[in-house]
């Protein structure tokens, strides 16, 4: 298998190229050449499946054995120990709780395997691999906690100051050893936008190997698909259509969710429910895209005025916008609208959902319209990561899980970086 750039103006690369990359010299982003249906008899033992051995005939299926069979199955099996659990919160609603990894948010997923993989490849490399990672929040910690002490690779984290949660930033400035987080003055865009440009740099690589944590790495979102068969596999109801309510800012999310679905997942709809940076149901509403500044919101991992996959979702419909829009439906809502749904949930189901999940679920609410269809939203992240937001909108006090205690308990660490480039390419060039 060979992926190409989504701006074609480079030659396709190999599995191993496009991982350590991360980002194709033409600025394109990698995807597999092709994205063929996995076999029916795949889906019929999907119920009785684990995580670990789902991701391992996905991968083995896209991946063509570049990698040894022995390999990918402790990658997976070391990636995906941790509980995914398809929660039912009424007759056609469930969440799917993808915060039970280590940092408690859906980016575990993505981060322990692209880790494991980066470091297979990376093996007998003399050169040290520098990571660079844009977080809004929780793309951070888990890239940390992936990433923490893997020999011969450093993790450089950038995010926007004062804009993720207290919980949040804790997570990522607190690890030391080999991980760096930079508190950048600006938005997540601006993140981003330093990341990109380090990439593009000849001069920044040719002296060091750089490579991306995001989900501009296919390492990262191409495992985000595997729960989705997951999920269809716990539910296990084939006579159902099934719509998947997906929390979106970057888009990795949902892009891959898309990637199941033509590898023959059978989903009726996807829905991109995001914050009030809703450039992609603008796209949907209105076919014009406008990329913009970002506005900050309680649903600060949502907080993306440029989403770096929206390339990987065109290519995906061969650039039709109709074929686009046929299967994927926009929504958005506004802080306090946030709020009202966290209410409304948590008073007629007694669950308590983060602000992310809040707008899943609410998309739900308003698209679900026959009784045949089933609608599975997902929660992206443990509702104590947003500890301060959950307890004034719901109005009680609850505890937090040992786990992020620890990280309360130790000292911030973070370097200050304007959001100039020449500024994080001269810090870059110091190292």
């Amino acid at each position: 298998m060979k992926y190409y750039s989504t701006n074609h103006q480079v030659a396709p690369a190999t599995l191993k190229e496009a991982v350590l990359k991360g980002l194709a010299a033409d600025n394109g982003l990698y995807m597999p050449e092709r994205i063929n249906p996995l076999p029916s008899s795949f889906f019929k033992k999907l119920p009785s499946m684990s995580m670990a051995e789902i991701g391992f005939e996905v991968a083995s299926f896209l991946f063509e054995q570049e990698i040894p069979s022995d390999i990918l199955k402790k990658i997976c099996e070391e990636s995906f120990n941790f509980e995914i659990p398809l929660v039912r919160i009424s007759e056609q609603i469930y969440s799917l709780e993808l915060f039970h990894g280590p940092t408690l948010a859906f980016k575990d997923v993505g981060a322990r395997f692209m880790s494991r993989l980066m470091s297979y490849f990376n093996e007998g490399n003399s050169r040290e691999l520098f990571v660079l990672a844009a977080t809004s929040g929780d793309t951070g910690s888990a890239v940390a906690a992936g990433f923490y002490n893997v020999k011969g690779i450093r993790v450089i984290l950038l995010y926007p100051k004062g804009k993720v949660s207290k919980i949040q930033e804790q997570q990522l400035t607190t690890f030391g050893g080999n991980i760096t987080a930079l508190e950048v003055e600006g938005v997540f865009d601006d993140c981003q936008r330093l990341v990109k440009q380090a990439f593009l740099d000849e001069e920044l690589n040719k002296k060091m190997t750089l490579t991306s944590a995001n989900s501009i790495n296919l390492a990262r979102f191409i495992p985000q698909s595997f729960y989705y068969f997951y999920a269809f596999g716990q539910l296990n109801q084939p006579n159902k259509e099934i719509i998947f309510s997906v929390p979106s800012g970057n888009f990795g999310n949902l892009t891959a969710g898309v990637m199941a679905w033509k590898l023959g997942l059978p989903v009726k709809k996807f829905i991109a429910a995001t914050n009030i940076n809703d450039i992609v149901p603008e796209y949907i509403r209105t076919g014009e895209y406008h990329p913009r500044p970002s506005i900050k919101t309680i649903a600060n991992a949502m907080d993306v005025g440029n989403p770096n996959n929206f390339p990987r979702l065109q290519e995906l419909f061969d650039k039709s916008y109709s074929a686009f829009c046929e299967k994927i439906l926009g929504f958005r809502q506004t802080d306090d609208e946030i709020r009202k749904t966290m209410r409304q949930l948590y008073q007629e189901h007694r669950y308590i959902v983060d602000p992310h999940g809040a707008i899943g679920y609410a998309a739900l609410k308003k698209y679900l319209q026959s009784p045949y269809e089933i609608g599975i939203f997902l929660e992206t992240a443990h509702p104590a990561k947003f500890y301060d937001e959950v307890e004034k909108t719901l109005g009680f006090h609850f505890d937090l899980p040992e786990n992020l205690k620890v990280y309360l308990q130790k000292e911030k660490k973070a370097i200050p970086m304007s959001a100039s480039f020449d500024d994080f390419k001269s810090y870059l060039q110091s190292l």
